[in-house]
């Protein structure tokens, strides 16, 4: 189960070079290998947001980098997966009112989304 809302994958998927139309099975292929890893992003790193159907954790920036090669993504594929799911905590964040306070953390770290 994808856990990008609309808005965010599409804001993601114009910002990146994969195309639009590729880019949900890239967040599939990411959620897939996220799955069943929850517990383990919950015990080392900072969750950045919680809800019904996913948590967002704050990683070191290299994170991704590391993801996208356990899953086979190209550079590009990566960063486009990595830009949705910085955009889906920056999404939620807005509703929060904690949009300005996410963005300066994320000025730091990179974020990961792992769908419940």
């Amino acid at each position: 189960m994808n856990p990008i809302d609309g808005e965010p994958m599409l804001v993601a998927a114009a910002k990146s070079s994969v195309p639009g139309s590729r880019l949900p099975d890239l967040l599939e292929r990411a959620q897939d290998h996220l799955h069943g890893q929850l517990d383990d992003y919950r015990r080392g790193y900072e969750r950045a947001h919680e809800g019904d159907r996913y948590e967002a954790f704050f990683v070191e920036v290299s994170h991704w980098e590391e993801l996208g090669d356990d899953i086979g993504l190209s550079r590009r594929e990566r960063d486009a997966v990595a830009r949705a799911h910085r955009e889906q905590l920056l999404w939620a964040s807005r509703d929060e009112g904690r949009r300005e306070e996410v963005e300066t953390a994320l000025d730091l770290r990179e974020v990961v989304v792992v769908g419940r």
